[in-house]
């Protein structure tokens, strides 16, 4: 009887609503991944901004995501609305901002137009998950293993894009770059109509009618979302100078930017996972510990790196920085602000918004002043401040 069950297991059709929701996870990530690493070059080097004008860009470009991804939560969340359109048009969108990139030099035009629409491109991942999750719900699937492996698509996304990106850049150029990116759109947005099932309206959680507690009342909830800012800000920090560092300081080939980020994501995979499992046995506050002091290793030597070997060698310790707070850091709100999950994961995502907010104010003015390298020092300081915070929360 065993064996009979199990080649009738086999026989099986895959799930193939389940394939869909990976494959859309995947081109969501691999949108981003196309267009994040090599954005900074593009604007100094196709567009001519300076690189006060660059930090304006990210600034902005945060500012307007938090604005249309908090828009989009609300009306997503109506019952009546159908989370698979919601996505569809955000695709849409996403594609037309990457053609204005692609077709367009005018500084302003992308700052505007260009930026609305790839805010809401942006926002089709976060909308993807959660429609997953209604999905998982409604047909009682399990939810935490497949939300796990849909994360493991983005970042695998994430460890092809950033040096494809800027194959395609440098081999095709940045309009070729950003019509992939594009396409990647275009597909998941295909995929989205015509893959994924229709998910009946759920009512309102039982609980929704609770008051909500003031977070920033909390004096643990404010020291985490402190702590969480300030690692996100030396992240963006990172992320907006290192490719102009790498290649108008160092005098490295732009191979060397997508080569970093791409080893850094392909790290983060185990470090999320061994993360996961030790977890269990140490505690949430000592993981979170030891990957701010990570960090700040991982800033420390990126002052003083000067070579591709050396650069390559430090993504250990920004993988293990990065991989264990975007895990445990969302898991820390929701255990420090419980009944509120939605709040605290909405909270957890504001961290990284506002630290893209703020880094892109301080990379561009401290890099117009003082030069691209004076950028990691500051970052240093920015990540020892996250690792005060984080010492001072208790255990949850």
């Amino acid at each position: 009887m065993p064996t009979l069950t199990l080649s009738t297991r086999l026989r099986q059709r895959p799930d193939m609503t389940a394939i869909a929701f990976l494959v859309v996870a995947f081109l969501t990530g691999a949108a981003a991944s196309l267009q994040v690493p090599t954005l900074s070059l593009y604007l100094t080097g196709h567009v001519g901004a300076r690189p006060i004008m660059v930090g304006l860009f990210y600034t902005v470009s945060a500012m307007v995501g938090i604005g249309v991804s908090q828009w989009l939560a609300h009306h997503s969340d109506k019952a009546a609305n159908d989370r698979r359109k919601l996505i569809v048009v955000c695709c849409v969108l996403g594609s037309l901002g990457c053609l204005i990139f692609a077709f367009s030099h005018s500084y302003w035009l992308l700052i505007t137009l260009a930026v609305l629409f790839g805010s809401f491109g942006g926002t089709a991942n976060p909308q993807v998950f959660a429609y997953a999750r209604e999905h998982g719900d409604h047909i009682k699937r399990e939810a935490v293993m497949f939300n796990s492996i849909m994360r493991a698509q983005v970042s695998l996304a994430w460890v092809i894009g950033p040096p494809l990106s800027f194959a395609l850049a440098i081999g095709f150029g940045f309009p070729t770059m950003y019509c992939i990116a594009g396409l990647a759109f275009v597909a998941c947005a295909l995929l989205v109509w015509r893959a994924l099932p229709t998910v009946p309206p759920r009512p309102h959680h039982e609980t929704a009618h609770l008051p909500r507690i003031q977070w920033w009342r909390d004096p643990q909830v404010r020291l985490l979302f402190i702590g969480s800012v300030l690692m996100w800000t030396c992240n963006s920090m990172y992320l907006i100078n290192m490719p102009l560092y790498v290649t108008q300081v160092l005098h490295l080939p732009e191979t060397t930017v997508g080569l970093l980020m791409g080893t850094a994501a392909g790290l983060e995979i185990p470090a999320m996972l061994v993360a996961a499992y030790y977890c269990r046995t140490l505690g949430k506050r000592v993981m979170m510990r030891f990957a701010t002091f990570a960090g700040v290793l991982f800033y420390l030597g990126t002052c003083f790196a000067t070579n591709e070997y050396a650069m390559v060698a430090l993504q250990l310790l920004n993988a293990i920085f990065i991989g264990v707070i975007a895990g445990i850091g969302m898991l820390y709100f929701q255990d420090l602000m419980p009944g509120q999950i939605g709040t605290a994961t909405t909270l957890f995502a504001t961290t990284t918004r506002t630290g893209s907010i703020v880094a892109g104010a301080i990379a561009g003015t401290v890099a117009e002043l003082w030069g691209y390298h004076a950028v990691f020092y500051v970052a240093l300081c920015s990540v020892s401040g996250a690792l005060y915070c984080v010492y001072r929360l208790k255990e949850v």
